[in-house]
């Protein structure tokens, strides 16, 4: 190692180091205040809009968002802004559902359909769907985390830290991840959970506000020099800005292909607007505030701020291109998840040498291993809860448990979902990360969001409705992925590389699509629909009483 990258390495520890101790003083904090189960599973619903707002922000701004994104912008230009469309228009599908959500619910996704409804079959089927949805999103934030240590120390492509190996050090940073989160968890609950999204939340905007500002000083603040720039840098001149080069592709020749691929970008897009409205470590957080009307405006927070954060990162992405360049990138990250920190150094250097360099490439480690770590905790927390709150105080305790009781059965599913996420992350390093963030956003859409939507809209809707909705849905989305291009039959068109999970001589690919939410949510919508007219239940008074409530929020409280 050189010395300059000694100097980056004990900034990056130092850093993340001073998070984490931070972070950990809060968790001690949060135990002390946290006597019951409003504080465990809601944070005693003292968070403001404004606060609730930024920790939505933090849910939702993941890796993928902060380096995945830009770096797709700085290899593909307008196609890799899509993403950052997708993820942006979602939350106009939350604003309207938040405030009558916050007011149907308690806790859990499970507790809306259960107002209504045969409570045990309903939190069982909900149950399944959250652990699902949570623990494969876990994985690719995970994994992410130890792809992500191995780059910034620079050991993906050989050498070694501290003794260790590339790969040895990666399933060192994925263990020391899982048990961070579980002790967040365990002894903070949503108090501790909620601070260290803020925290996150700020450093992450604050991160990118910086680096968009040298971005646009560099090209004297003139946003049409930097596209510029960047087309030029990238060989591919205006193309470059341009669709078609990544998502959706024309395939001379091959009009069947090129079907394939539009269709499997409506498919990705589906899955992002859609599903954002039933991630559980979203919906979590609707029950932190007082009452719907914060809830909603807590939306509306998000939006601003998540929407800002996406116009940034078009001069991130845009930025990597023009000054660190595609070919320096992907040689760095094929994928491009190495453009910010790249970026980072080069903006550093630009302004205090080879210092200011180290400092800045240091921060921006720190800040995308803090959103990894914030994540990671939210998500743990919906999984734990829905088991404590859901499987065990409803179904095998009959509604009948205790809350100190559920509060204990919340920190031990902590401990058996950090150490089964633990397990199959360090089994699935090689995975794709963006497929798992995909396939997790493809169940929600598929499984979560036709329970909640008819469970407020829909009269008719029952017992039967749920169960099919979810067991459905779900199956639908994992069994499209097994027959899809992503598992196996996939090659690269020139080389005749395999691409796909399953080794080359296996291939059961029947579904031609990588992305199966064109398919898999109308399914999980008919299966709901289906079900529910095939029940003769009935509960016309309950559906009245909830709407009464959703929309006025008397008995909410």
């Amino acid at each position: 190692m050189t010395a300059g990258l000694d100097a980056v390495h004990l900034w990056t520890i130092g850093l993340c180091g001073l998070f984490i101790a931070v972070t950990l003083g809060i968790t001690v904090w949060a135990r002390r205040s946290t006597r019951g189960a409003v504080d465990f599973y809601a944070g005693g619903r003292s968070f403001g809009s404004t606060q609730n707002g930024l920790a939505l922000t933090g849910d939702y701004l993941s890796a993928a968002s902060f380096l995945g994104i830009a770096g797709l912008i700085a290899l593909r230009g307008y196609d890799g802004f899509l993403y950052s469309i997708g993820f942006l228009v979602a939350w106009l599908l939350v604003l309207p559902m938040a405030q009558l959500m916050r007011n149907c619910g308690r806790f859990t996704m499970a507790d809306l359909p259960a107002f209504r409804m045969r409570r045990m079959r309903v939190r069982l089927a909900c149950t399944t769907s959250t652990v699902a949805v949570s623990v494969v999103y876990l994985i690719a934030q995970m994994v992410g985390a130890g792809a992500l240590v191995t780059m910034l120390l620079g050991i993906d492509h050989g050498g070694t830290f501290l003794g260790m190996t590339g790969a040895q050090t990666r399933t060192a940073a994925i263990v020391l991840v899982g048990v961070l989160m579980v002790v967040y968890v365990m002894y903070g609950g949503m108090k501790a959970a909620t601070w260290l999204q803020i925290i996150k939340a700020g450093l992450l905007l604050t991160a990118t506000a910086l680096m968009t500002a040298l971005v646009l000083a560099v090209f004297d603040f003139d946003p049409s020099a930097l596209l510029e720039s960047a087309a030029a840098a990238s060989g591919s001149g205006q193309a470059f800005l341009e669709p078609g080069r990544h998502f959706a592709v024309e395939v001379a020749g091959d009009p069947v292909q090129t079907l394939v691929n539009r269709l499997d970008l409506f498919s990705l897009g589906m899955a992002l607007v859609l599903g954002t409205a039933a991630l559980p470590h979203i919906l979590i957080r609707f029950y932190t505030v007082p009452d719907g009307r914060s809830a909603r405006t807590s939306v509306k927070r998000t939006i601003l701020l998540v929407g800002a954060f996406y116009l940034m990162t078009l001069a991130l992405g845009f930025g990597a291109a023009a000054l660190v360049g595609p070919e320096a990138i992907a040689a760095q990250d094929p994928s491009g998840n190495a453009a910010v920190p790249q970026l980072a150094a080069e903006l550093g250097a630009l302004v205090a040498g080879p210092v200011g360099s180290a400092v800045m490439l240091a921060f921006v480690s720190a800040v995308a291993l803090a959103t990894i770590l914030a994540v990671i905790a939210s998500l743990t927390l919906a999984s734990s809860s829905s088991m404590a709150h859901d499987f065990f105080g409803h179904i095998l305790m009959w509604g009948r448990s205790k809350e100190s009781q559920e509060m204990a059965v919340a920190r031990l599913s902590a401990v058996l979902v950090g150490a089964l996420a633990i397990f199959l992350a360090v089994r699935a390093q090689h995975l794709n990360v963006a497929f798992l963030v995909g396939l997790a956003f493809a169940i929600a859409a598929s499984a979560n969001l036709p329970v909640i939507v008819l469970t407020l809209f829909w009269r008719r809707f029952n017992t039967r409705g749920v169960e099919w909705g979810v067991y459905g849905g779900l199956g639908s989305s994992l069994l499209l992925v097994l027959l899809s291009p992503v598992v196996s039959g996939k090659t690269h068109p020139e080389t005749g590389a395999n691409l796909s999970l399953l080794p080359s001589w296996i291939d059961i690919q029947v579904f031609p699509l990588e992305n199966p939410g064109l398919v898999a949510i109308p399914l999980g919508f008919a299966f709901a629909i289906i079900g529910s007219l095939l029940s003769r239940e009935s509960d016309g008074d309950r559906f009245d009483r909830m709407r009464l409530r959703s929309l006025t929020g008397i008995g909410a409280s």
